[in-house]
């Protein structure tokens, strides 16, 4: 849950927070020191979540914002959706982007100038359309003046035992003569799923499954694992029926799907089998306890299913930081 940060690298930088979501993003940067001054998120009952927890209510549609309304800022973090691009055949970045929300990011971007550009998205986004959306993105940026990194990354190689694989886009500006940035090195997992599960039963008891089609592997549940072990399943095992073991990891949260565990699994827990509590899948996304969260359980679950990891999002921003610093060290 967060990793506890020694040097807040990014402190007196501000930044924006564009597709913000529960604000993932925001609690990562800050805790490096940075000031959000702006944010940005079209969904109303998210709006909310972010209001009570961060004080300020996200403007909604970013498609009708004026870019040059936006806040002067030195880092925009966006979250935005996978959609495919129009091929216009002439390669033209910039003006290939029309009509998909990435377009609003460049077009902040071409306006603002950050000297930032952090990007999250889905791992399939590295291989959607061919390779043509990453490209698209990639030649955008360099367009706007940007050298541009990508990388897939799993949070269960940063002290997250979830799998949960998504690409990180860092960019900067191409004035800064950033040369040094690198990824951040693997971790080795210390916690599994037991580790972040409530202890307090009432909390979760409405949430335990019996079913007489439950049927469980003859598999003993007593050795950890850096991968999610299955003991078993509902019904016919589909998605959203299968049982794991909580010394393991945690499969991807998800904000979709059906099944009698819908959206986390199922998990043996006391003997018992059930989904995890939104709190416990708040945990596992790297929130702290002190967040509050939505109010309807279905909503929680589609919230934290959309969400970023906010460790690995630290862990980047740490390197982030390394850069600037290392690069203006060697310019005195």
């Amino acid at each position: 849950m967060m990793i506890a940060i020694k040097q807040q690298s990014l402190k007196g930088m501000t930044f924006i927070d564009l597709f913000a979501g529960l604000g993932g993003f925001r609690l990562a940067l800050e805790s490096l020191g940075a000031k959000c001054v702006y944010s940005n998120e079209w969904n109303k009952v998210v709006q909310k979540v972010y209001a009570e927890n961060f004080g300020d209510t996200p403007e909604g549609d970013i498609t009708k914002v004026d870019e040059k309304t936006i806040p002067e800022h030195d880092i925009l973090c966006a979250g935005f959706p996978c959609q495919a691009f129009s091929i216009s055949g002439k390669q033209r970045g910039f003006e290939d982007s029309r009509g998909t929300l990435f377009f609003d990011v460049a077009r902040i971007v071409k306006e603002k100038k950050p000297k930032i550009v952090f990007m999250e998205n889905v791992k399939n986004f590295a291989t959607h359309d061919k390779g043509h959306t990453l490209e698209v993105v990639k030649r955008t940026m360099e367009e706007l003046g940007y050298t541009f990194y990508q990388k897939v990354l799993n949070a269960v190689d940063y002290g997250i035992p979830q799998r949960r694989e998504r690409i990180y886009m860092v960019c900067f500006r191409n004035d800064l003569s950033i040369k040094n940035f690198t990824y951040p090195k693997p971790i080795p997992l210390s916690h599994h799923v037991e580790d972040f599960l409530l202890n307090d039963e009432k909390l979760v008891e409405s949430l335990y499954i019996n079913r007489p089609d439950t049927y469980f592997q003859s598999i003993s549940d007593d050795k950890y694992s850096n991968q999610s072990i299955r003991l078993g399943i509902v019904n016919k095992g589909g998605q959203g029926e299968r049982i794991y073991s909580t010394k393991g990891i945690a499969i991807t949260l998800s904000a979709y799907g059906g099944g009698v565990f819908s959206k986390t699994g199922g998990y043996l827990v006391h003997g018992k089998t059930r989904k995890l509590h939104p709190r416990e899948c708040a945990r596992i996304m790297g929130y702290p306890d002190t967040y509050k969260i939505c109010k309807s359980a279905n909503q929680a679950y589609q919230q934290f299913g959309n969400s970023v990891v906010i460790d690995v999002l630290q862990f980047v921003a740490i390197e982030i930081g390394k850069a600037l610093k290392l690069t203006a060290q060697q310019d005195q």
